[in-house]
């Protein structure tokens, strides 16, 4: 009998091409499909034959035309509503607590999802609402991804507004607040766009690694401390990942 846990020759197939996204070198392909350097030579020349991969006059190898092809016309219409929709249930679930996910726009972030806790209370925010990047959870997640110089030339053409007594108005106190947002991997926003209201967020990547949108999960500040919500990170930068691993990002590898 056929040993039924060996993968397909379509499991194969998949498993180089996947390979070739990642690897150029044959023999790196090889060594991360664990699949013999016979059977993996057999599907690449298959491959290149059909234009699914492509090889350069230095032997190595790259997505081919009809690869890069079929990503464009998915990466067309992926929307990104669609795409977080069924994380942010499980966020909720999770959580509790209302969770948004808000999409860059030049100096603001808009929201394009927003899905309610079971809670007796809504939050003051709405799908298409256009929030500060400097004074929010999703928009500080989104500002410390720029470098300095994408972040000075913000912070001059925005002026940095107050929106409450506790939002950052000056570009000491919000670069510092983004190197820690930074050193931990999310962002908080206690009290700073909204008064009695805390969140915390956690930056999408797309598929070219640029940070296009951010995750956060909302509370109010009568119900948790900003120590409480900082404690639902892990959940928001798990969110954050699977959004961005169905946009087509690949986390780096070290």
């Amino acid at each position: 009998m056929s040993d039924m846990s060996s993968p397909s020759a379509i499991d194969k197939t998949l498993m180089v091409l996947d390979a070739v996204l990642e690897h150029s070198r044959f023999t790196d392909v090889v060594n991360a499909t664990g699949l013999a350097k016979s059977t993996v030579h057999r599907i690449m020349a298959s491959l290149v034959e059909h234009e699914f991969v492509a090889q350069a006059d230095d032997g190595s190898y790259h997505p081919g035309p009809k690869a890069l092809r079929l990503a464009g016309h998915a990466l067309t219409n992926v929307d990104l509503a669609t795409v977080a929709r069924p994380v942010l249930a499980d966020l909720v679930a999770q959580t509790r607590c209302t969770v948004h996910v808000g999409l860059l726009n030049g100096d603001e972030a808009i929201y394009v999802a927003r899905l309610d806790g079971p809670k007796p209370y809504r939050m003051p925010s709405r799908v298409g609402k256009a929030i500060w990047l400097h004074c929010t959870g999703i928009g500080k997640a989104l500002l410390a991804e720029k470098d300095d110089e994408a972040l000075d030339v913000h912070i001059t053409r925005t002026g940095l507004p107050a929106r409450t007594p506790l939002t950052h108005t000056s570009a000491a106190a919000l670069k510092a607040d983004l190197a820690q947002t930074r050193s931990r991997g999310y962002a908080l926003d206690d009290e700073e766009n909204e008064p009695g209201i805390r969140c915390v967020a956690a930056v999408i990547h797309d598929h070219t690694g640029a940070a296009i949108a951010a995750v956060s999960i909302s509370t109010l500040s009568l119900e948790q401390s900003i120590a409480q919500v900082a404690l639902m990170a892990p959940a928001a930068i798990e969110a954050a990942r699977k959004i961005s691993a169905a946009l087509g990002y690949r986390e780096p590898t070290n």
